[in-house]
């Protein structure tokens, strides 16, 4: 099984992407993340949407349909979803009803420097996925708030109860995958 790591941050040294790493490497024998950089995404053109579609995008979206799950990663810019993460989802939100990202299953997880941890752009998170029939992972939110406080210099996961949390959020988020039929 395929599935695709979204982060919506592009920092270098992004806690988001670290959470999406350690979650891959969590994730079980048959199992492979790919994680996407979106930073060479172009803003979402109406103009530039038709047969051919930027190159950047049609990688986007190739891997998309070719993953079984989609597992996003955010941070929270003010208390939303980052732009960069919305101007992806925006491009393959088309065809509407019809885009690769209707009816694939997808988690959602934060990593946050907030106490907060993210709760607030999950929510957003949530409603633009609902608006493109992104079925989500019906759980808990997995948050990570302080996160500045949870990773040593090399990108690791040193907080264990977070580790705690996260492996049962991915057992259920992958048996849930499974019982949607991907």
């Amino acid at each position: 099984m395929k599935v695709l790591g979204i982060s919506g941050s592009l920092r270098a040294g992004s806690y988001n992407g670290a959470l999406l790493r350690i979650a891959g490497q969590r994730l079980g024998d048959g199992i492979r993340l790919e994680i996407h950089d979106l930073s060479a995404i172009p803003l979402y053109d109406a103009s530039l949407d038709g047969e051919v579609k930027p190159e950047p995008v049609r990688t986007l979206l190739e891997a998309i349909a070719s993953s079984q799950a989609l597992l996003f990663a955010t941070p929270e810019y003010n208390y939303s979803i980052p732009g960069v993460l919305k101007n992806a989802i925006d491009w393959a939100s088309r065809p509407a009803y019809a885009s690769v990202l209707a009816n694939r299953p997808a988690g959602i997880l934060s990593a946050s420097m907030s106490a907060v941890g993210g709760a607030r752009a999950q929510a957003h998170l949530r409603d633009v996925l609902a608006a493109t029939l992104t079925p989500v992972y019906p759980s808990p939110d997995f948050l990570l708030p302080m996160a500045q406080n949870a990773f040593d210099d090399q990108g690791v996961l040193q907080d264990e109860a977070a580790l705690a949390r996260l492996e049962p959020y991915l057992r259920g988020f992958l048996d849930w995958v499974i019982a949607h039929g991907r």
